[in-house]
């Protein structure tokens, strides 16, 4: 079943929002070579519940173990912040957070270089932000999650990338994940219809390579087959009847 959230809820998203994009902007001034996931990871936690109230999503969901996601270079998603995992120049990581404030959730991602990264690179990273925001001006009230699938694929493929098919975004709201799922391909016109109230986790997961993925021993990170560089940005959204806001920025 897929919630509609009151103007409350709403704005409870909102205030879990700003800590998320906090918290991003925090890990932003934090990445540098030699620093490892664990110590970033380390600092998120502390920043979060720094806030009356708030708290990580992600610690203790499903049994995650962490307050971050954090996937380096061909991982997808779901990295396991780690004291091995040590940042190297070139390299990117994404980072993934979640944050609770009375009950109600939001989340967000970014994809950060490491020190100077290749310009192929750069163009990844800069692709799958521009398709998450393709995405967000395709949820719109009246139009359907095929739209927003749609116009990721349209944006990331158009661009010569692959675009992830097994991983999804999805509805957020008191429960981390929520109906409907929100492919990052997808046909217009299809799907559940968006209408206002609905809040959205749109997350494109975009590849330099082959979009086939496998995962790894530890049963979280997901990686490209390939062992092709993969990017991830997401925001939070709520439908409205023209352009959806944002509660992560």
């Amino acid at each position: 079943m897929i919630s509609i959230k009151s103007g409350r809820e709403i704005d409870t998203m909102a205030r879990a929002g700003r800590i998320v994009f906090d918290t991003l902007e925090l890990m932003r001034t934090l990445v540098r070579p030699g620093l490892s996931t664990e110590d970033l990871d380390r600092e998120a936690e502390a920043f979060i519940r720094s806030h009356p109230g708030a708290t990580p999503s992600f610690k203790g969901l499903y049994d995650f173990p962490k307050t971050l996601c954090t996937s380096i270079d061909e991982e997808i998603v779901h990295g396991i912040p780690s004291p091995k995992r040590v940042l190297h120049e070139g390299s990117i990581v994404s980072v993934d957070v979640g944050v609770c404030v009375d009950g109600l959730h939001a989340d967000s991602a970014t994809t950060i270089p490491v020190g100077r990264v290749a310009p192929d690179v750069q163009r990844l990273l800069d692709v799958t932000e521009r398709s998450l925001y393709a995405g967000i001006a395709a949820a719109r009230s009246g139009n359907h999650v095929g739209d927003i699938g749609n116009a990721v694929q349209r944006v990331a493929e158009g661009a010569g990338f692959g675009v992830v098919r097994e991983l999804v975004g999805h509805g957020i709201g008191t429960r981390f994940h929520e109906e409907p799922q929100i492919p990052n391909f997808g046909v217009p016109k299809r799907g559940p219809q968006l209408k206002r109230g609905m809040t959205l986790a749109i997350e494109p997961m975009i590849t330099i390579g082959s979009p086939a993925t496998r995962t790894l021993t530890d049963k979280w990170t997901v990686v490209t087959q390939d062992g092709s560089l993969s990017a991830h940005f997401e925001h939070t959204v709520v439908v409205t009847e023209g352009e959806a806001r944002i509660l992560t920025k």
